[in-house]
């Protein structure tokens, strides 16, 4: 199946809805969704996404041409205004195939091309294996674990920092 990043368009609202409608998606992702996540939701996602400039880099993950899911990078502030905070999600029915891992290496591929960034990183929940294994596949290192740093659903959690160096990426290749 055929994976690239793409910006959004107004007929992608109906992947967000799916996916962010899905808690299996959302109990793994920051609080602050609506629920229920609605089309309107998501169209003013996409109005955010397409305008947002500089600070984020917002593409849809697009999957054998049909939008999956969403991935993001955010530049940090001040010191820090050379790294990028990466977050993503996909569909529940394309679980376990290889669709993030792609779409991950393909914006980190942007970052170092078209940015002046140096570094990406994420952290996922620590229990979430699948996460962790699309960074790693996509070569991030394990920088460390943040020990209750967390509290999702009630529940105190812990958070895997990885990262991606430019440097790393051209070690790898693309």
């Amino acid at each position: 199946m055929h994976v690239c990043i793409r910006p959004w368009t107004a007929t992608d609202a109906p992947a967000i809805v799916e996916a962010l409608s899905d808690a299996g998606v959302t109990d793994n992702l920051r609080d602050g969704l609506p629920k229920p996540y609605t089309e309107a939701d998501a169209c003013d996602y996409i109005a955010y996404a397409r305008t947002a400039g500089e600070g984020a880099y917002a593409f849809t993950i697009d999957a054998g041409g049909e939008a999956v899911g969403s991935i993001q990078l955010t530049r940090q502030g001040n010191i820090h205004r050379r790294t990028a905070e990466l977050g993503y999600y996909v569909v529940r029915r394309l679980w376990g195939r290889g669709v993030c891992t792609e779409a991950v290496r393909q914006i980190c591929r942007f970052a170092f091309a078209e940015t002046d960034l140096l570094r990406v990183y994420a952290e996922p929940f620590a229990d979430n294996a699948a996460s962790c294994r699309v960074l790693e596949k996509a070569g991030f290192r394990l920088e460390g674990v943040m020990r209750h740093s967390a509290v999702k659903n009630g529940v105190v959690r812990d958070m895997r920092l990885y990262s991606l160096l430019r440097e790393d990426l051209e070690c790898i290749g693309s």
